[in-house]
């Protein structure tokens, strides 16, 4: 993964110096944050969903019932209303930090807002998505669509006897971002997400209850920071404990079982296609 440091302090000369007197006229950081609002930036044409892709058309065909299905063929979502169908409502979002960057260009400095979002639904799921824009509102609405797209199960256990729910992670894990390193360790029932503010909120959209942190690194960078809080816990599912070696079934991807529904289905669109263009 790339950094994500933010922009250099300062703003002398360039169109008119600042970083809240670009392109997007925002204040940096203290605008559009959220605090878990649900489903946020939907507009009137993401109600009418047309897939584009083969899942997307498996999904609307409800061929595939849950997401499950979709991470154990490791197919890649291109589409962030399959993530929005499955999950719905229980999906949200929280704008982590909004930070103004520069480009220097010979005209002067070009200055652009980058989001950070993180969405989730507090029970094994969780996304963390960056897009840069000159407008904020632009940066948040595709921050948003990326982390849905970013959306990874989360496995958790128990940190002793396997009763109750599972509350924590299976076992330690790290992740990395530039030079932000996170650990995570199993706790005990009633111990908390004992971490600091920014991997105590991606870990509680994942739905992790307790859990012991360790970090080192440049961990003021919220970003990478973020990134390597997101990158140990989708670590939980790279490998599998003797307690889940059960045998394997080999099953036909959802692309095999169902490829006579989407042959029909593409035979429809090419002949509708063919109908437009001979209208015109």
């Amino acid at each position: 993964m790339g950094d994500f440091g933010g922009a250099p302090a300062g703003g002398e000369g360039g169109e008119r110096g600042g970083f809240g007197r670009g392109f997007g006229r925002g204040r940096g950081e203290g605008r559009g944050r959220g605090r878990g609002r649900g489903r946020r930036g939907r507009g009137r044409d993401e109600d009418k969903w047309v897939p584009v892709t083969k899942l997307g058309r498996l999904v609307m065909a409800d061929k595939i019932k849950s997401l499950e299905e979709i991470y154990r063929f490791s197919l890649p979502i291109k589409e962030h209303q399959i993530v929005e169908k499955f999950l719905g409502d229980k999906l949200k979002d929280e704008v982590m930090k909004i930070v103004p960057v520069q480009k220097q260009t010979r005209a002067g400095q070009r200055t652009r807002f980058k989001a950070i979002v993180v969405v989730g639904d507090n029970n094994g799921h969780v996304g963390l998505g960056v897009k840069c824009s000159k407008e904020v509102a632009t940066a948040i609405r595709g921050a948003i669509i990326a982390a849905k797209l970013a959306v990874i199960p989360i496995r958790r256990g128990y940190w002793g006897s396997a009763f109750g729910d599972v509350h924590t992670v299976p076992c330690k894990v790290t992740g990395k971002c530039g030079s932000v390193r996170v650990r995570l360790v199993p706790a005990p029932r009633g111990a908390g997400i004992v971490a600091a503010t920014v991997s105590k909120k991606v870990l509680t959209y994942a739905g992790l209850r307790d859990v012991y942190t360790s970090s080192g690194g440049q961990t003021r960078t919220l970003g990478n920071f973020a990134m390597a809080t997101y990158n140990a816990i989708a670590k939980t599912y790279a490998y599998l404990t003797p307690d889940e070696w059960a045998p394997t079934k080999f099953e036909p991807t959802p692309y095999q079982e169902f490829s006579d529904l989407l042959v029909a289905q593409g035979k429809i669109a090419e002949k509708s296609s063919q109908l437009v263009e001979g209208a015109h």
